[in-house]
Parts: C-alpha cells; sequence; structure tokens
C-alpha cells in the first residue's frame, strides 16, 4: 500500500512525548478503574517513548462496560490531542469487515463460499484464480497469492490481468500464505453478490448495522477534522492513498470508540439484529489450523487462556510473511468462546491491533498515529486484558 506524505519536514517527537504523558484519559463509564488506568498508562507511555509514536487511542471493554484511555496529539502540527472519537487507520483491521460482509452475504443466500471465483467473475473463468473457490480466497490458501499486487496493478482491467494470469506456488489447500489481493478478491465478490460497490456496503449496511456512526471507507469532508495524520519512520505526516482493492483489505478507518463497539459486537454485548449477529458469529468459524493459529475469516484464532508466546508467534513476521503448512479442519464450524481472538493492521503511518474473549465478554482495542512492531502491540494489549479480567 501506498501513503501520501502530507507534511514533508521531519518532526521534533521529543515534545510530542512530553505532552502525551500529561494527556488527560477519558473514560465512558462513571467508574474509572484506578489499577486498570495505571497499567494502561504503563503501557501507552512505554510505547510511546520507545517508538516516538505521536498518539495512541485504547479502548478496552469488559462486560458491557466501555473504557477509553487517549494519549498524546492526533495531529503535531495543530497540536489536536487525541480522544475516542480520534479516526485512525486500520490497516488489515479491515479484513474483519470484509469478512463480515461476505458472511453476511452468505448468511442472505446470495453466495455460497464452496463457489468458484468465475461464477461472478467470468472473466477468470478456465485460470487457477477462476477455479478457486471463495473460502480459499478468504482464507489465505488459494495457493501462494502474495502479501500485494505488483506494482503493475493500478486498476480493474490490469488486476483482471494479473489474476488471470497467475500461477499457484503450491498446491491449493496446502499452505497459508497472508495476502491482501486473497482477501481482497474475497471481499470484492462478496460486495458483486449483493449488487453493489464494496465501500457503499460497508458504510451503509454493515456499519449502520453494527452502530459504529464514525467509521468509514473514505472520511467524509464533515470528519475530517476527527481524522488524525500517521506519521512514518521520517517523522514525515502521512495518510494512505488509493490502490486497487485497498477498501477491502486495509482501508477502513475508525475511532476506538466505535472499535469497542465492535467488539461488543462480537462478543454479545451489544444488541445486533438476529442475521448481522449470526453473520458475526460465523466469522469466528474454524477452516485450519497452521503451526501458530486456527483460521477464521478475517480473525485469527487461539484456544483460551493462552500465553503471550503463542500469540507472538502467532502475530510474527514469520507467520505472515511465509507459505505456514496447514490442517484443514474437516467440518468447519464457530468455535467455542473459549478462544482469544485477535488481528494486527498497519498502513505506512499507522497501527492498530484488536483482541477480544468472547468467553470473558472482554476486548482491546489499541489505535496509533505511527506503524511499530506487533509484537509490542501484543505484548500490551496482554497485560491490559489480563489486568482488566483480575
Amino acid at each position: 500500500m501506498k501513503n501520501t506524505v502530507c507534511n514533508a519536514r521531519s518532526l521534533i517527537f521529543s515534545a510530542v512525548i512530553l505532552a502525551s504523558a500529561a494527556a488527560p484519559v477519558h473514560s465512558q463509564t462513571a467508574e474509572n478503574k484506578a489499577p486498570l488506568k495505571q497499567v494502561v498508562d504503563e503501557q501507552a507511555e512505554r510505547l510511546m517513548a520507545a517508538y516516538q509514536i505521536p498518539g495512541m487511542a485504547i479502548g478496552i471493554t469488559i462486560n458491557g462496560k466501555a473504557y477509553y484511555y487517549s494519549y498524546g496529539l492526533a495531529d503535531v502540527q495543530r497540536q489536536q490531542p487525541v480522544s475516542e472519537n480520534t479516526i485512525f487507520e486500520l490497516g488489515s483491521v479491515s479484513k474483519t469487515f470484509a469478512a463480515t460482509l461476505a458472511s453476511y452475504a452468505r448468511q442472505q443466500g446470495k453466495l455460497s463460499f464452496d463457489d468458484q471465483v468465475s461464477k461472478y467473475l467470468p472473466a477468470l473463468k478456465g485460470s487457477a484464480v477462476g477455479s478457486t473457490p471463495l473460502i480459499q480466497l478468504a482464507t489465505y490458501s488459494a495457493g501462494g497469492l502474495p502479501l500485494q499486487f505488483p506494482d503493475s496493478v493500478t486498476n480493474h482491467a490490469s488486476m483482471l490481468n494479473y489474476y488471470r494470469d497467475w500461477q499457484p506456488a503450491f498446491p491449493a489447500g496446502t499452505h497459508r500464505l497472508y495476502s491482501n489481493p486473497s482477501i481482497g478478491l474475497f471481499g470484492y465478490i462478496a460486495a458483486q453478490s449483493l449488487g453493489d460497490a464494496y465501500p457503499a456496503l460497508i458504510e451503509n449496511l454493515v456499519l449502520p448495522e453494527l452502530g459504529m456512526s464514525s467509521t468509514f471507507v473514505n472520511v467524509p469532508a464533515t470528519k475530517m477534522q476527527e481524522y488524525a495524520f500517521g506519521y512514518n519512520a521520517a517523522g514525515d505526516a502521512v495518510r494512505v492513498t488509493p490502490g486497487v482493492l485497498d477498501a477491502e483489505a486495509y482501508g477502513v478507518k475508525s475511532t476506538s470508540a466505535d472499535m469497542v463497539r465492535y467488539i461488543e459486537a462480537n462478543i454479545g454485548t451489544a444488541t445486533v439484529r438476529p442475521l448481522m449477529k449470526q453473520a458475526l458469529v460465523n466469522t469466528k468459524t474454524g477452516y485450519y489450523q497452521s503451526s501458530t493459529l486456527t483460521q477464521g475469516l478475517g480473525w485469527e484464532m487461539y484456544a483460551y487462556p493462552v500465553t503471550l508466546d503463542t500469540l507472538l508467534a502467532g502475530n510474527s513476521t514469520e507467520t505472515i510473511l511465509n507459505p505456514m503448512p496447514i490442517d484443514a479442519i474437516a467440518s468447519p464450524k464457530p468455535l467455542s468462546e473459549h478462544i482469544w481472538v485477535n488481528k494486527t493492521g498497519s498502513t505506512g503511518g499507522f497501527g492498530a491491533y484488536v483482541a477480544y474473549i468472547p468467553a470473558r465478554k472482554a476486548g482491546i482495542v489499541i489505535l496509533a498515529n505511527k506503524n511499530y512492531p506487533n509484537d509490542d502491540r501484543i505484548k500490551a494489549a496482554y497485560a491490559i486484558l489480563n489486568a482488566a479480567l483480575k
């Protein structure tokens, strides 16, 4: 994915870190759990100092109670503080919305995950991708589609040409290789089955159903003041730029308040209409196991209780970048609620992590306007959720 550099000069982050330490903590509930606040403060300040992160928003939900903690700046140049209403780029957490839309379409009988791609894209008939079942696109098991499109893919026509010419690196259904073109096409086809463009369906169907009024594919002009700038390694202010299947794979933007609502919808502590509720449940279906994780729709899952080392392995660079042998689950079905469900996401200037435990009715979202290592996101979330559940 590409990013627009919005401010070419390097930023001096020491002042940002000092500002973040004094930033107010926001809590939705009248009760503010002091021990939890201390742990969240420690984790946020550690990450911001270590990686020169200008701003962070952390949202936690425990048995239907939400707690919001906000630090630092959404826009360094304007000295705009972060709040639970600040809009951050979610990166690959966006894939879980593609999964939700597809699960919803299946609930409505608009598609089957056993359908081949060519049913919805006849131009790909006779190609390897055209004969691929949708579920293999959804679970990165179509035979080795790459992490990103090559630079030559710039529009719909070149996308079709790419898929038409692509050849598997290994037999479909034998390995997992994390891929934007794989799940991106899955989301695109889900939208095709429902008869509208993907961004419109996310913004006008999925998000309203979930009560997420400050989440967007395309941030409207009326909300741009709330849209944080991301900051790259050079300290430049950046935002993600358009790309082929970007909305499906990494293009959603949201707030910590809305993402807490999303977690609550997924763990059953927020009211959601029955069709969407079942669609969310079905995204926690286990389709195969690798050495490090169980693959759902968009989400990655681990038996709970889970060790920190297991989570670090499942979200490691090795797991993301390398083909991983898989063992298919013979009769896929939603897993028990005793699971840790998570997804990381990054763009050039943002880093996100979402995790929840349905059996404990608890979850966390950590949003930052700088990309930093997954390991540190997971360590922070693990420490915070353990403190929250004491």
